[in-house]
C-alpha cells in the first residue's frame, strides 16, 4: 500500500480493506480477550507488523521481560511508524485490566503511544494535549493534518485506529482510576485522555474520580486527561473549572499547576496576572522533578529541559530561545 501511494495511488481505494488499519483494529476488537486472534491479523500488511506481533505475544504470555517487548512497541510510535502498534491495541486492554497480569502496568504504559502522533517535545499552548485529526475538517478517507509516517503510511489512520479501540475498551479502562497502584491510575488516566469520547462520559468520569482522589500527582493527572479530552472534543464548562481548580488555594501546588496548563491549552485568553503569579511560585525545581511522573510532563521534555519547565517556557514566554543540548555551546 506505502509503495502504491509513493506511485500515485489514491488513498481512499483502501479505506476500509487489509491495508486499513482501522478497520483490521475494528474487526479484531471483538475476540482479541481471548488471544485467538492474534494470528488472524494481517500484520505483514503493515510496516513492522510481524515486530508488533511478537511483542503483544511476549506480553500475553508473560514469559519475557516486558521491558523489551513494550520497548519495541513505544519505540516504533517515536520512529513515527505507529500503523502496526494500533493493531496492538485489542490485545493490550485485556492485559492491562487484569489484576492478575504481570505485565498489566507495562501494557497499560504503552497502550495509548500509537494514539498520540507528533506531541514528543512538544509544549505550546497551540499544541499540547492536541488531537489534530478533526474527521468536520477532513474527508474521512484524505490525509490530515497527521499527514504520513516515515513510511509513507496515513498517519492520522493509525491515530484514528488507536483512539477508537481506546474507547471500545473505556468500560474496563475506567476502573483503573479506582486501581490501588497510583501509576497504574496515572496511566489510565493518560490512556482514557486519547479515547474518542463524542458523549463526554470519560470526560465525566475523570472529573468524577477527581473529587474522590487523595493522590497529588494522580489528581494532577486527571485534570490533564480531562483538560485533553476536552480540547479533542470541546466543553466550555472545562475552561472555567479548571481555572477554579488554578486559584483554588486549598488544592496542593502540583494540582494547581497542571491546572494552571490545562487551561492555558483550553483558551487563547492572555494568562492573567494571578496565574503567572501561581507558577512561579510554585514551580521549584522540586515540583518539576516531581511532575516528571507525569506522561504529558514526560513527553514534552527536551533538549535537557524538564517537561513542566517547558510548558512554562513555550506557554508563557514564547520569545525566549529554545534550550541547547550542545555540552560545547557554553565553551569559549
Amino acid at each position: 500500500m506505502c509503495r502504491a501511494l509513493v506511485d500515485g495511488a489514491d488513498l481512499a481505494s483502501f479505506a476500509g480493506g487489509a491495508f486499513d488499519t482501522r478497520a483490521v483494529v475494528a474487526s479484531t476488537q471483538s475476540g482479541a480477550h481471548s488471544g485467538l486472534l492474534l494470528d488472524a491479523v494481517p500484520w505483514g500488511n503493515f510496516p513492522h507488523g510481524h515486530d508488533a506481533r511478537k511483542a503483544v505475544h511476549l506480553l500475553h504470555t508473560g514469559e519475557d521481560p516486558a521491558s523489551h517487548a513494550t520497548g519495541v512497541l513505544g519505540r516504533l510510535c517515536a520512529n513515527d511508524s505507529r500503523a502496526a502498534v494500533a493493531l496492538t491495541v485489542p490485545f493490550l486492554i485485556p492485559i492491562a485490566t487484569d489484576a492478575h497480569h504481570p505485565h498489566r502496568a507495562a501494557a497499560l504504559g504503552v497502550l495509548s503511544s500509537p494514539a498520540r502522533a507528533q506531541h514528543f517535545g512538544v509544549a505550546s499552548r497551540d499544541e499540547l494535549l492536541l488531537h489534530r485529526t478533526d474527521p468536520r475538517r477532513h474527508a474521512p478517507d484524505d490525509y490530515d493534518d497527521y499527514g504520513v509516517e516515515v513510511t509513507g503510511y496515513p498517519a492520522g489512520w493509525s491515530v484514528a485506529a488507536a483512539r477508537a479501540a481506546i474507547a471500545a475498551g473505556a468500560p474496563v479502562l475506567l476502573p483503573l482510576l479506582n486501581d490501588s497502584d497510583p501509576t497504574i491510575r496515572i496511566d489510565a488516566a493518560y490512556a482514557l485522555a486519547t479515547a474518542a469520547d463524542p458523549d463526554h462520559t470519560v470526560r465525566s468520569d475523570l472529573v468524577a474520580r477527581f473529587a474522590t482522589e487523595h493522590d497529588v500527582i494522580v489528581r494532577a493527572a486527571l485534570l490533564l486527561a480531562a483538560a485533553e479530552t476536552s480540547r479533542a472534543r470541546a466543553h466550555p464548562p472545562a475552561v472555567w473549572w479548571l481555572r477554579e481548580r488554578w486559584q483554588d488555594w486549598t488544592e496542593a501546588p502540583e494540582v494547581r499547576l497542571a491546572a494552571a496548563i490545562g487551561w492555558l491549552c483550553l483558551t487563547d485568553e492572555p494568562a492573567p496576572e494571578d496565574l503567572n503569579q501561581t507558577i512561579n511560585t510554585f514551580a521549584t525545581d522540586e515540583r518539576v522533578h516531581a511532575m516528571d511522573a507525569l506522561p504529558w510532563m514526560n513527553a514534552a521534555a527536551g533538549s535537557g529541559e524538564p517537561g513542566l519547565r517547558r510548558c512554562i517556557r513555550c506557554m508563557l514566554h514564547p520569545e525566549e530561545p529554545e534550550p541547547s543540548d550542545d555540552p560545547w555551546a557554553s565553551s569559549p
